[in-house]
């Protein structure tokens, strides 16, 4: 990883503003920043003073052991009004809704392609963590392994409430209406097509910028997510580091009944603050939240001929101990030309060890122009066949193959080794399409012996 250090910012304090505008963005992939609130407030020239300014703790969040190489070593030093030994008070369990976490054996579908029309947002009061909806869960997060596919729905904003995750870290995917995330380390504002990723362990709230919002997530239960290895395509392309925002400091100093909630072991707990946890004045490290805009990939792809593998659109990966077999790959589907000579252009029918779970976040899908709309998802388990429709495949046989660009579309895969379960929730939900295999039903029998 990179571990260039990012300039010292200078930001206003966000003190006794529930809803503060974004101060800025650092730019870089697993870069070394440091970032101050207060003019100051970074020590120099050491992590743990015997006394830091302004009256602050250090506290230090490691995402990784301390022993890991330097490539992969993930820590930051926060600088704060009160230390996190502080957030944890009596925990009670608390209501985890249709939140599920691997390994979670609920209900057995019989085997086969799964799709689901959008989840509609209801008019419930729904926080970000109470709107969260567990649709596939994969390998056993006791044991760092697998992930868990969810939707959100939002439609209120968390108020003097704040969670993290200690079970994994959490990849938001916006389809519908811009959220602003208030972490530890920063404000994250965001719009459909863009992704946050927030580490193991930060501590956050989500609020509304326009209406109720939708959209999905991955809670990768095994190492952090990096970015690939490029191999034969070189030092650019795909998404490029400096594309990644990491927020500059900003703080809270707000003594206010505060709700923590805390993932925890699968089950959610909560706890009673009196004062917002979110008070780091300063900080710095390469273990920080960021947003990635997935409109700033640069795609690679044939200019000759036959469809490359779909590893070719891979924004951010999490690896296992077997090289080349992820734990979780975020894959996507942006605006690209299609220039290939004598080749069928969707992707082909394959089956595959990977087990893909899908969604789309605008536009259309061009291996499934109908039944996959936006919001909508789709689930291809480990060695399943699927592959475009017959409408796709019909067009994509037939037409004339000049050079034409993929706009206005914008499509998604969670993809991991480890077969994914379908929760109790997805399994009745009223937008399970149970006629989705019929979408291959007209794909004719074309053999015959004669000229080929």
């Amino acid at each position: 990883m990179p571990q260039d250090t990012g300039p010292r910012q200078h930001v206003q304090p966000i003190q006794n503003v529930p809803s503060a505008s974004v101060r800025g963005y650092l730019s870089g992939f697993g870069n070394t920043f440091e970032t101050e609130a207060l003019a100051g407030a970074l020590p120099v020239g050491r992590n743990s003073p015997q006394r830091c300014a302004y009256g602050l703790y250090a506290e230090q969040i490691s995402g990784s052991p301390f022993t890991a190489p330097r490539a992969t070593n993930e820590r930051s030093w926060l600088y704060r009004i009160r230390p996190s030994v502080l957030h944890s008070g009596r925990f009670r369990a608390a209501d985890m809704g249709h939140w599920r976490t691997a390994p979670c054996h609920e209900i057995d579908l019989p085997i086969g392609q799964l799709r689901w029309s959008p989840t509609p947002v209801p008019k419930e009061s729904l926080s970000f963590i109470e709107g969260l909806r567990t649709m596939t869960t994969a390998g056993d997060a006791g044991t760092q392994t697998g992930m868990a596919a969810h939707v959100f729905l939002v439609t209120r904003s968390m108020t003097d409430e704040v969670f993290w995750n200690a079970d994994g870290e959490m990849l938001i995917v916006l389809q519908q209406d811009r959220l602003r995330f208030v972490t530890e380390f920063g404000i994250i504002d965001a719009e459909p097509g863009e992704v946050v990723l927030i580490p193991r362990g930060v501590k956050f709230r989500v609020e509304m910028l326009d209406g109720p919002a939708r959209g999905y997530v991955c809670e990768n239960y095994g190492g952090a997510f990096t970015l690939p290895e490029r191999g034969p395509i070189g030092a650019n392309c795909l998404a490029n580091p400096r594309d990644f925002l990491t927020p500059v400091a900003a703080y809270e100093d707000r003594d206010v009944a505060t709700k923590l909630f805390v993932k925890w072991g699968g089950k959610l707990w909560q706890t009673d603050l009196g004062h917002s946890p979110l008070d780091v004045v300063a900080w710095h490290g390469n273990y920080a939240p960021c947003k990635y805009d997935l409109r700033r990939f640069n795609a690679v792809g044939s200019i000759s001929f036959d469809h490359p593998d779909p590893s070719i659109f891979s924004v951010l990966t999490a690896p296992s101990e077997v090289p080349g077999a992820s734990n979780v790959d975020f894959v996507i589907f942006p605006e690209r030309w299609a220039v290939a000579e004598d080749t069928f252009r969707p992707p082909w029918f394959h089956r595959n060890i990977m087990s893909e779970f899908m969604g789309l976040i605008y536009g259309v899908y061009d291996a499934k122009p109908d039944g996959f709309t936006p919001g909508g998802m789709s689930l291809h388990n480990c060695m399943l066949p699927h592959g475009p429709d017959a409408n796709a495949f019909d067009k994509a046989s037939t037409m004339d193959l000049k050079p034409v660009k993929l706009t206005g579309t914008l499509a998604f895969m969670f993809e991991t080794r480890f077969p994914q379960r379908v929760t109790r929730y997805a399994a009745t939900l009223e937008t399970l399409q149970a006629d989705y295999p019929d979408c291959w039903s007209n794909l004719k029998k074309r053999f015959t012996l004669g000229a080929p």
